[in-house]
Order: C-alpha cells, then structure tokens, then sequence
C-alpha cells in the first residue's frame, strides 16, 4: 500500500507549498514522477500494489483524476480516500480492492540484498536500487564500525536507513524522482534487540525530536479553566 496526497506530489513538481491549497495539473503531473519512483521500488518487491490518494478538502477531481490515470499507466489502481471525514465508508473501495489482491496469491515476495552480502553492501545496493544513488561515502570510521559488527556476529542483519523524507536524496530541497546523487553515511547504530542495523544518512535528527513551534507553545487555560490550543 502506498499512500500519496496531491498537495505533496504538486510540491515534489515545483510548487510552493503556500500555494497548494490551489488547483496547480501542470505542477502536480511534473511530480508525480516521485509516485512512480515509488511503485517502481515496491515492485522490486515482487507484491501487489495499490494506491491510497489521502484526500483533502482543496484537492480538486482533475487533481485527483490525473493520479489515477498515471497509476494505471503503471499498472495500479488508485482510490480516493476520505476516511477523515466518512470513517470505513470513505475507504471501502481501496479495502475491497485490497482483499481482491490478496486472494489472487499474487505476490513472490523477495528481498533487494541477500543476508549474506556485507553491511556495506547492504546499504550500497538499497542507495542504488531504491534512492537511485551512484553510491555512497562514508569517514574511516564507520566504514570499521560496521567491519567491527559483522566481526561481533551481526553481519546478517538488515538495514536501517534514516534519511529525510522529503527527498530520494539526502538533501530536502531536491524533489521529484532525482538520480545520480551520492548518499553520505554519518553514523551507523547497531539495534541488537530488534536486530537491525540503523544508518544515519545526511542531516537529519533522530527521535526524540520536536518541529521548529512545539504545540506546548499554544497550549494552555483559558479564562474558564478549560485546555486550549489542542486542536
């Protein structure tokens, strides 16, 4: 399942997000090839897909339209969700769609990377295959610290990656389906308990982190004793 909205699909093609909120086909088909990056890589996959469009009130039915029909140039059904304002009814579609998919028994899931590949390698092949990355870069440092895991038996864990979400890239500002670009590592964790080997990618903050205004600055009592500033 993969959800989109159209207002992030109209930033990924050029617009500006105070403007989203306005009817813009021209920049919302530019960035639906950020969509696509996506399909391309859950089918790597080898399972079904379908697409939920999370709807909002500003979306307009040539918006929402023009993701349909690109969806279904790749093969996929997409569905026009308004769970926000009609519960389970405002997603019946996609659910029935979804249950069809699934007793097809249609998936042949298979991993990018096999266990056995080093860290390295790991990472390497998801940068390539999934970000569309020539490659990735890494200080001496982390390239021993994952040397050092493989030597402490954690060698066949999978990876992590935390990187922004507003790009394939490492870098926010480059939007749509970029390619050629370089992934740096800066720090790799070892999550022996999950299992897993988280790597750090660019600039980014790990949890806990708060948005730039936290909502504890507009919450509070009124007059009457009573919260506000909750919603």
């Amino acid at each position: 399942m993969i959800v989109a909205t159209v207002r992030a699909l109209k930033m990924h093609g050029g617009a500006a997000k105070e403007e989203l909120k306005k009817e813009n086909v021209e920049a919302l088909k530019k960035g639906l090839a950020n969509l696509g990056r996506h399909i391309e890589n859950v089918k790597k996959f080898g399972v079904p897909i379908a697409v939920a469009i999370n709807h909002f009130i500003s979306d307009t039915d040539a918006e929402v339209d023009a993701v349909r029909e690109y969806c279904k140039s790749h093969g996929v059904e997409a569905f026009k969700c308004t769970h926000w304002a009609e519960g389970g009814k405002g997603t019946e579609a996609l659910a029935k769609h979804v249950a069809e998919l699934a007793d097809k028994d249609m998936a042949q899931f298979k991993p990018i990377y096999d266990d056995s590949l080093t860290l390295w390698d790991k990472v390497r092949t998801i940068a390539r295959e999934i970000y569309r990355a020539d490659d990735i870069v890494a200080d001496k440092a982390v390239r021993d610290q994952l040397r050092a895991f493989e030597s402490q038996g954690y060698g066949k864990f999978p990876i992590c990656m935390a990187k922004t979400q507003y790009s394939f890239s490492t870098d926010p500002n480059l939007k749509g389906a970029p390619t050629n670009h370089v992934v740096p590592i800066r720090e790799v964790r070892l999550s022996a308990g999950a299992e897993f080997i988280v790597v750090i990618c660019g600039d980014i903050m790990t949890m806990p982190g708060l948005p730039k205004t936290p909502s504890a600055e507009v919450i509070g009592l009124d007059e009457k004793g009573q919260i506000v500033g909750l919603f």
